[in-house]
C-alpha cells in the first residue's frame, strides 16, 4: 500500500484482502475472544501509508474488515486522531448474516450458486449443513456491491473500511464517485467491475502468477509493484503500474489475469452484469501500459452470493515419500496397511472423505534420488476427531511395517578378483533393481546401501543354478566405487566419500558414502534424510547387464517359479 502512494500519482488506493480461506479461518478465533475479526495486513498497510494518505489526499477502500470492519475503523480512527490528521474513517456493515442463518435447518438453505444448471452435480458433502445435526455454523456473508461505499464517498469519507464487499466492489465505487455515473450506467459500471477484477489480486497483472513468465527475466519477477487502474468515464480502462520496481504489464499479463475466476462470458456482480464476448486488449505507446474495451453491461442479477462456512469435522493430511524401484507396489502395499488397520478398528468407514493421491511419477533412469522421489498423500476428514486421531495410532503400531525405503566399516576396497565380464554374453539396459535388492539407511551425516542377488524371491535363481554364480560374479565385478559414483549422477558432491566391501556368503555388495547426508538426520537438508528411499533410488538407475541374466529371470517369471523344476532342476 505504501509503495502504490509513494512512488507516484494515485487518487483512490483500494484493497481486496479476503478470501474464503481466511474467512473462514478467523471466524471461530473472532467469535472466542481470540482474533480481531479483521486483517491485520490491512492495519499494517494503512499504519504505514497514512503520513502519505494525508500528505497527498489519497483515499482509501478496502474490505479488510472481514468480520470486524467496526474494529478496524476505530483502530483507525485512533492512529489518525493521535497523528492530528482530518481524515473522515467510515466502516460499512450488512454483510454478516450470521444470526440470520444459524437456523438454517429449520429455515431452509438458500439456493446453491448452481442449483439451476440441471448439468452440475453438487461434490459429496455438500448438503451436509442441512442433512447432519452436528455441523454447526460458524460464519455467514453475504458479497456485498459498490452502493455503500459511493454513499461513503458522498458523505465525505477518507477511508472506507469495508466487510465482505466483493473483490471488485472497491474500484467499482471510487469509478462510480468519481465519475458521477447512475445505477442504471451499466456499460460503464460493467468496464468498472473488469477495471476492479484486473487490479484486485495484487500483482497478478504486473506479472505474478503469469502463464509467460518464462521469456522473461526471472529477477523482473518479484519485488512486485502492483497493477493501476485508470478508468476514464465511459467505463473503458487503461492498465498500468507505477515505473519503480519491478513487474511488466502487457497485454498477455491483462489477458490472463482477465481470464482467472470468471463464470463464462458473463461476470456477475452485485451492482451489474459485464458482458465479456467484445472485450479488446491493446497496448498503447509507452511501457507498461494496455487499454481495454468492449465490455458491455446489464442490470443485476436479482441476488448476491453468500458464503456459509461450517464445522465439517476434522482433517488430516499425511504424506509419505518412496523413491525408485517398485514405487507403485510400496504405495500399494502402505495403503493396504493403513486400510487394514482402519478395518479392524471397524473405523474404515467412519470418513467422510479417505483417500490415497500419488503425487508425481519417478523419473526413468533417475539422475538423482530426488528425481526418483514421488509422494503419497493420505487426505482424511471424519466428524469425530478420534476417527482421525486413529491414524497416529496407526502410523505408530506399523512405524516398522512398511516398504523398501520407507523413509560403519573401517575396511574398503574393490573386488579382488574380478571376473571377465565379456564371458557373459552380451548386454542390455535395463534398471539395477532387475536384477538385484537393496537396503539402505543412515549412520549419521553418512548413508549406507548394501545390493544383494535374491534368494527367496518368486523370481530368484536357484542357488543350483549357474546363472545364480553369475550374478555375482557380475554384480561384484560390475558396482565398483566409480560405477556408483556414477550412478549418482547430478546428486554426486566431491566431498563426499564412499567406502566399498563385499560380504561374499550372501553375494552382497555394501557401501558407505561419507558426508551425504550433511550434519545427520535432524540437521540434515536432504528430503531423505535417513537414506531410506537411497537404494531404491539407484535400482532404478539404467545400466549395462549381461542379457542372459535378465532373460533367465523374465523367462522364470512366465513359469512362476523361474524355471525350478523338482528342486534342482532349471531351465532357461
Amino acid at each position: 500500500m505504501r509503495y502504490q502512494a509513494e512512488l507516484g500519482d494515485i487518487d483512490f488506493i483500494t484493497g481486496d484482502y479476503l478470501a474464503e480461506v481466511n474467512i473462514a479461518e478467523n471466524a471461530q478465533a473472532h467469535a472466542a475472544g481470540k482474533h480481531p475479526g479483521w486483517e491485520q495486513t490491512a492495519w499494517d498497510g494503512i499504519k504505514q501509508t497514512i503520513n502519505l494518505l494525508n500528505e497527498k489526499r489519497i483515499k482509501v477502500v478496502v474490505n479488510g474488515g472481514a468480520h470486524n470492519p467496526r474494529g478496524l475503523a476505530e483502530k483507525v480512527q485512533e492512529l489518525v486522531t493521535s497523528k492530528g490528521y482530518n481524515l473522515k474513517v467510515a466502516f460499512i456493515l450488512g454483510d454478516n448474516l450470521f444470526d440470520e442463518m444459524k437456523d438454517i435447518r429449520e429455515k431452509g438453505l438458500p439456493p446453491h450458486l448452481d442449483s439451476e444448471n440441471s448439468a452440475v452435480t453438487l461434490a459429496d458433502h455438500g448438503l451436509d449443513l442441512l442433512e447432519k445435526s452436528d455441523k454447526p455454523i460458524v460464519s455467514a456473508n453475504a458479497y456485498l456491491g459498490a452502493r455503500e461505499i459511493v454513499k461513503g464517498l458522498e458523505q465525505g469519507a477518507d477511508i472506507i473500511i469495508a466487510g465482505r464487499v466483493a473483490d471488485a466492489s472497491p474500484v467499482i465505487g471510487a469509478a462510480w464517485y468519481w465519475h458521477g455515473w447512475r445505477d442504471t450506467d451499466y456499460d460503464e459500471l460493467a468496464g468498472a467491475l473488469i477495471a476492479g477484477h484486473l487490479i484486485e489480486c495484487s500483482g497478478y497483472v504486473t506479472g505474478s502468477n503469469f502463464a509467460g513468465f518464462y521469456e522473461y527475466p526471472l529477477d523482473d519477477l518479484y519485488e512486485l509493484t502492483f497493477g493501476i487502474a485508470e478508468v476514464e468515464r465511459d467505463g473503458t480502462c487503461v492498465i498500468t503500474k507505477h515505473d519503480a520496481k519491478n513487474g511488466f504489464v502487457t497485454e498477455d499479463t491483462v489477458k490472463c489475469q482477465f481470464l482467472y475466476e470468471l463464470q463464462g462470458n458473463v461476470y456477475l456482480n452485485s451492482d451489474v452484469k459485464a458482458i465479456l464476448d467484445g472485450i479488446q486488449v491493446k497496448a498503447e505507446d509507452g511501457k507498461n501500459r494496455v487499454r481495454i474495451w468492449g465490455i458491455r453491461g446489464a442490470p443485476p442479477p436479482p441476488t448476491t452470493k453468500l458464503a456459509i462456512f461450517y464445522l465439517a469435522g476434522y482433517q488430516s493430511e499425511i504424506v509419505v515419500n518412496a523413491t525408485g524401484y517398485g514405487t507403485s507396489e510400496k504405495f500399494d502395499l502402505w495403503e493396504r496397511i493403513i486400510r487394514h488397520g482402519l478395518k479392524r478398528q471397524n473405523l474404515l468407514q467412519k470418513f467422510d472423505v479417505l483417500e490415497f493421491q500419488r503425487i508425481g511419477v519417478p523419473e526413468a533412469n533417475p539422475k538423482s534420488q530426488l528425481r526418483s522421489t514421488t509422494y503419497c498423500r493420505l487426505f482424511a476428514e471424519a466428524s469425530d476427531e478420534n476417527v482421525n486421531m486413529a491414524l497416529l495410532g496407526l502410523l505408530s503400531e506399523f512405524a516398522m511395517q512398511h516398504y523398501s525405503g520407507f523413509h560403519s566399516q573401517r575396511e574398503t576396497y574393490e573386488t579382488r578378483d574380478p571376473a571377465d565380464l565379456s564371458s557373459l554374453g552380451q548386454t542390455v539396459q535395463t534398471r539395477l533393481g532387475d536384477v538385484v535388492l537393496a537396503r539402505s539407511g543412515d549412520k549419521g551425516g553418512n548413508a549406507n546401501i548394501g545390493f544383494f542377488i535374491p534368494t527367496s524371491l518368486p523370481s530368484s535363481y536357484p542357488r543350483s543354478s549357474p546363472l545364480y554364480k553369475s550374478s555375482w560374479d557380475w554384480l561384484r565385478t560390475f558396482l565398483t566405487s566409480a560405477k556408483l559414483i556414477e550412478m549418482f549422477g547430478d546428486s554426486w558432491d566431491d566431498r563426499f566419500h564412499v567406502e566399498r566391501v563385499e560380504f561374499p556368503g550372501i553375494y552382497a555388495v555394501h557401501f558407505v558414502v561419507y558426508g551425504v547426508l550433511g550434519r545427520g538426520v535432524s540437521g540434515s537438508s536432504r528430503l531423505d534424510a535417513f537414506a531410506k528411499g537411497m537404494g531404491d533410488w539407484l535400482r532404478d538407475v539404467v545400466v549395462e547387464v549381461p542379457e542372459a541374466l535378465l532373460e533367465g529371470r523374465v523367462r522364470g517369471a512366465e513359469e512362476g517359479r523361474y524355471g525350478r523344476e523338482g528342486g534342482d532342476g532349471w531351465k532357461l
